[in-house]
C-alpha cells in the first residue's frame, strides 16, 4: 500500500460487505488492529463504519458490536433494516448504505489526502472518480482470492490503490469462531458479523 506518514486518512467501512469479505477467507475482522494499523499509515482523522440495523427485534445481535465500535474510535452510520420474504418465504433484512457512504466520502474529500474504502461494490466506482477528481487517492481493499471475487473490476481498475483483503489477514484478522449451524438464518451479515465478534 502505498500511504505517506503526513496524509489524512479516512477510512469507509461497508459493514456488510467487508464481513462477507472475510468470511469467505476465513477470517474475521479484529477492528482495534484494523483501527491500529491505519493510525500507524498516516493522520487518521475518521474511521466511518456503516450498517443496517433491524430495528424491531427486541435485541439486535449487532448492537454490540455497534456500541463497541461507537465507544473505540469509529464514527457509526446506521439505518433501519427493512424486512422482506426472499422466494423460498424465508425472512430476510436489506439495509443499503450506498448513499450514506458517497455523502460522506464526497464531504470528507475536501479535508482528506487519502480516502480508503472498504467495499468491492461496482456501485463505488463512479464515486471513486468523483473523490480521484478533487485530487484525492482512493484505496479499495476487498478481495479477488475468494471464490467467487468480492470485488467489481471495475472498481478495483478505478482505484489509486487496490488492497486484497486476504494479504491483511494476519494484519487485521483472527481466526473464525467456530458456531453451531443454525436451520433457518435470518440474520443480516452485519448481525451475523456482531455475533461472531463477541
Amino acid at each position: 500500500m502505498t500511504f505517506y506518514p503526513t496524509d489524512r486518512l479516512a477510512l469507509f467501512i461497508d459493514g456488510a460487505n467487508l464481513y462477507s469479505a472475510a468470511k469467505a477467507l476465513g477470517f474475521d475482522i479484529d477492528y482495534r488492529k484494523l483501527l491500529d494499523e491505519f493510525k500507524k499509515r498516516g493522520i487518521l482523522i475518521r474511521a466511518y463504519y456503516y450498517t443496517a440495523i433491524a430495528e424491531n427485534d427486541d435485541y439486535s445481535p449487532i448492537r454490540p458490536l455497534v456500541d463497541w465500535l461507537d465507544y473505540n474510535g469509529f464514527t457509526l452510520v446506521t439505518k433501519p433494516a427493512r424486512e422482506f420474504t426472499d422466494s423460498q418465504g424465508r425472512k430476510r433484512w436489506r439495509g443499503d448504505m450506498d448513499i450514506e457512504i458517497a455523502v460522506d466520502m464526497l464531504q470528507i474529500a475536501e479535508t482528506a489526502d487519502h480516502l480508503v474504502l472498504f467495499s468491492g461494490d461496482g456501485d463505488f466506482r463512479a464515486l471513486v472518480e468523483a473523490v480521484q477528481r478533487k485530487g484525492r487517492r482512493v484505496t479499495v481493499v476487498s478481495t479477488m482470492k475468494s471464490q467467487p471475487p468480492m470485488t467489481s473490476d471495475d472498481l478495483r481498475r478505478q482505484a489509486d490503490n487496490f488492497v486484497d483483503l486476504a494479504d491483511l489477514g494476519t494484519i487485521i484478522g483472527r481466526p473464525q469462531r467456530v458456531q453451531p449451524r443454525q436451520v433457518s438464518d435470518t440474520r443480516t451479515p452485519a448481525e451475523r458479523e456482531a455475533d461472531d465478534e463477541y
